[in-house]
């Protein structure tokens, strides 16, 4: 009898598991505080206490406003607010949305959201 246990390849022993976050943005002020338009595809910025570095992959669970759906986001982390960062800027980390339908999605629904308001030069978690 074949042993079935060498026909499988085993998972590279560097390969990590991306962090899965949940974030529910309930006010469209925090949305606009949240919502990263200077990176190349959107991002949003999640407050977190746990430390990230450039690069990492992230799921992200995003709820936005009164809309009863959650949007499934697999991106990378492009910003970190450390806990050190002064200015009364939260911890957190900013996550890059993906370069496919999902990340168009999610960027063109937080747009429709947000309206008028990204042209807004209010202070935001990131810049």
């Amino acid at each position: 009898m074949a042993d079935n246990q060498n026909d499988v390849p085993a998972a590279p022993a560097s390969a990590v598991r991306p962090s899965v976050l949940s974030l529910v943005i309930k006010e469209k002020a925090a949305l606009y505080s949240a919502y990263m338009p200077f990176l190349k595809q959107g991002g949003i910025f999640v407050p977190t206490n746990k430390s990230y570095n450039l690069g990492d992959e992230i799921y992200l669970i995003l709820t936005l406003l009164d809309d009863s759906n959650k949007y499934p986001i697999a991106g990378k982390v492009a910003w970190v607010t450390p806990s050190t960062a002064g200015n009364n800027k939260s911890q957190g980390i900013g996550v890059h949305f993906p370069n496919d339908e999902s990340g168009l999605r999610i960027r063109q629904r937080i747009e429709e959201l947000l309206g008028s308001a990204l042209r807004s030069t209010r202070i935001t978690h990131t810049l």
